[in-house]
């Protein structure tokens, strides 16, 4: 059979792929490094300085890459649309099946992977300044919403409560005092009461209030008798 079964000599073809095309590295190169740049903006510097969520900064960067590098690579596939809008199902069904992801990430996850998709899949039609205009408006909304219009974030916390005589309606700015007392929250704004057990003389609260610094993780607190807070 000899290397011509194997080695085209003539296109340069090793068992069917091209050895190289460097009109089709380059492009890869160029919208793999702006989708590259314009992910990192998104993600570590509008997303993490945020909320601090290492878990999904390594999720994201690596989801935005591989669908990047999947919808690049099969454009000849000719699935175009059709593809991406697949991406976009499997993605939004699988949800970690662990743990439900928040509304807040779950945009960041549609967000990444509309970048991505929009980087790898835009036709020869479209000049290089109508893609960078679309990643710079995508940038620019999503830093105004995250760090100028949400400047001061609501956050919340589950809470274990013991104390069943407070949690009427006409004692609840007496709620609030001790909720702020035992927690070290000073400006909760609203508090939710999810549930009562009386068997254990105890109710389950969401507590409600304003973070300017972004948190590390959330966690939930179970408050017991005595100015005691316990995770």
């Amino acid at each position: 059979m000899g290397l011509n079964g194997i080695i085209d000599t003539d296109s340069l073809n090793v068992a069917g792929l091209e050895i190289i095309n460097i009109h089709g590295f380059l492009e890869l190169l160029i919208r793999f490094s702006l989708n590259l740049a314009v992910i990192m903006i998104l993600v570590r510097w509008l997303y993490y300085t945020a909320t601090r969520r290492k878990d999904y900064l390594f999720t994201y960067i690596l989801i935005s890459n591989i669908v990047f590098l999947l919808c690049f690579l099969l454009e000849n596939v000719k699935l175009q649309i059709g593809f991406a809008l697949g991406l976009f199902a499997i993605f939004g069904i699988l949800r970690y099946r662990t743990n439900a992801i928040p509304i807040k990430e779950m945009t960041y996850l549609f967000l990444i992977i509309g970048i991505s998709v929009i980087n790898a899949l835009t036709s020869s039609g479209t000049t290089l300044i109508d893609l960078l205009f679309s990643n710079i408006i995508i940038i620019l909304i999503t830093f105004s919403m995250e760090k100028v219009w949400l400047l001061k974030h609501e956050s919340s916390k589950f809470i274990v409560y013991d104390r069943l005589e407070l949690i009427k309606p006409e004692k609840y700015k007496e709620l609030v005092n001790d909720l702020q007392l035992r927690t070290g929250i000073s400006n909760i704004k609203r508090v939710e009461v999810e549930r009562i057990n009386f068997l254990r003389n105890t109710c389950d609260l969401t507590i409600f209030y304003e973070a300017t610094q972004p948190e590390t993780e959330t966690f939930n607190e179970e408050i017991k008798s005595g100015n005691d807070v316990n995770d």
